[in-house]
């Protein structure tokens, strides 16, 4: 199984820790390899069929925040513990930024995420938002500015949480948009637009 860079630096602790807990006080040791355990499946990186064609969910989840901004279609998608957490490119294009900004960790599917810490990577023609939520507290972007990305590609993950957003290209309108709020996608694979 591939795994997201950084895994094993979240799993190898409990792990260590969980072969000298059996012996000392066995369901403390249990609980470390299950921990251990978990963080590994979390950090899971599936490959996936990117299709040939429009814009691709960014994130595996479901999609919480379609609105318009600045005559700009954004869609974002909550990811929840049980989805994969390796985001994608949601098109094709040259990277012209990538910016850390410090915020906040409220839930990623509230109106006050709009103030929580973030990585923006910016394209010649998207701009894809990283969020990080109440738990989240590590975004691992991938790319450089001046890296070409395609459709579907890998750009980075989010360790235990939680929303990416794309501010579609602008030549999309709200009526090119295929995913309604509730909806469930899947990374590089559902065609949002």
């Amino acid at each position: 199984m591939r795994l997201a860079p950084g895994a094993r630096t979240y799993a190898v602790p409990p792990l260590a820790l969980a072969i000298p807990g059996l012996f000392v006080f066995p369901p403390a040791g249990v609980a470390l390899a299950a921990l251990g355990c978990f963080v590994l499946w979390f950090h899971r990186d599936p490959e996936r069929e990117v299709p040939d064609g429009g814009v691709v969910a960014p994130a595996d989840g479901r999609v919480s925040v379609r609105r318009v901004e600045d005559g700009r279609v954004r869609v974002g998608v909550f990811m929840n513990v049980t989805d994969v957490h390796v985001n994608r490119a949601p098109a094709a294009g040259v990277v012209a930024s990538v910016d850390h900004r410090d915020g906040a960790h409220r839930p990623a599917f509230s109106k006050e995420s709009e103030r929580n810490e973030r990585v923006r990577i910016t394209t010649d023609s998207y701009e894809l938002d990283l969020i990080a939520g109440a738990f989240a507290r590590r975004i691992h972007p991938y790319v450089e500015p001046g890296d070409t990305v395609a459709r579907g590609e890998r750009v980075g993950h989010v360790s235990f949480g939680s929303r990416a957003d794309v501010l579609l290209p602008p030549e999309y309108d709200v009526k090119d948009v295929r995913v309604a709020v509730g909806d469930t996608v899947r990374a590089g694979e559902t065609v949002i637009a």
